[in-house]
């Protein structure tokens, strides 16, 4: 970035959270106890962001692929999912910042939609900032729902197939008011995005680190917030700019 040119607006970071498993593993302790160390960097990251002024952060806390893990292990990340609600909503009550879920809930236990349904309902006006977990999400699947969605429109009359556009296929994801993240953070080192916001991440910038996600903390935060200041972001042009306006389908 030149001396004079302005360092990228970020309102929306989200993470892939990886590593906890390896780094339990690497202790010589159960997978699960990396989830709960895991779970503590999550509020130190929420902290991190208030700090930073920004207002979207996004979680890849439980993929569709998560579910081909022992029973065990998922049971277990349930119940630390709804401990982590209850502890956590105080915080969110006191930050004014509204929790938000996106993915397939239907896959969810009763007792565990019940939890997220009452803290989202409890958080619904607050607009310091939002916290969105990602769980039993994929990208492709949420193509496919919206997909899936303007067909029946189409089917029904109710939408001409001829004006299908990119925006049209944006409001149909889960949470199309939403931004697109301006930065991806994947910690442990891997190279792939994972079926993660496979939509949003058309533009955005990302940044791996090889800290595992427990170790994460508000220093390896700020390093990642300052290599993506430097960054200058052309969305495809020559000049850095905003994210280019959706044209009709050719």
């Amino acid at each position: 970035m030149s001396a004079n040119q302005d360092p990228p607006s970020l309102r929306h970071v989200a993470i892939i959270m990886d590593g906890n498993g390896r780094w339990a593993q690497r202790r010589g302790w159960p997978r699960l106890k990396g989830h709960h160390a895991g779970a503590e960097t999550v509020r130190c990251v929420l902290q991190c962001c208030r700090r930073a002024g920004i207002q979207y952060l996004t979680l890849y806390a439980f993929s569709k692929e998560n579910w081909r893990r022992p029973k065990a292990e998922v049971d277990g990340l349930m119940r630390l999912l709804r401990d982590f609600l209850r502890r956590q909503e105080a915080e969110l009550h006191d930050q004014r910042v509204r929790l938000r879920v996106m993915g397939c809930r239907e896959d969810l236990s009763a007792a565990v939609r019940r939890e997220i349904e009452r803290v989202e309902v409890a958080t619904a006006s607050y607009e310091a900032g939002q916290l969105i977990l990602a769980l039993s999400y994929g990208g492709r699947t949420e193509i496919a729902h919206a997909a899936r969605q303007i067909a029946s429109l189409a089917a029904r009359g109710e939408l001409d197939p001829a004006s299908v556009d990119e925006q049209t296929l944006a409001r149909h994801l889960y949470l199309p008011d939403v931004p697109d993240p301006d930065l991806i953070i994947r910690t442990s080192g891997e190279q792939r995005i994972s079926n993660f916001l496979l939509w949003q991440s058309a533009y955005s910038e990302f940044y791996v680190t090889p800290v595992l996600w427990p170790d994460f903390r508000e220093a390896d935060f700020q390093a990642a917030l300052d290599n993506y200041a430097a960054r200058l972001r052309r969305f495809g042009g020559i000049e850095a700019g905003t994210p280019p306006q959706e044209k009709p389908p050719c």
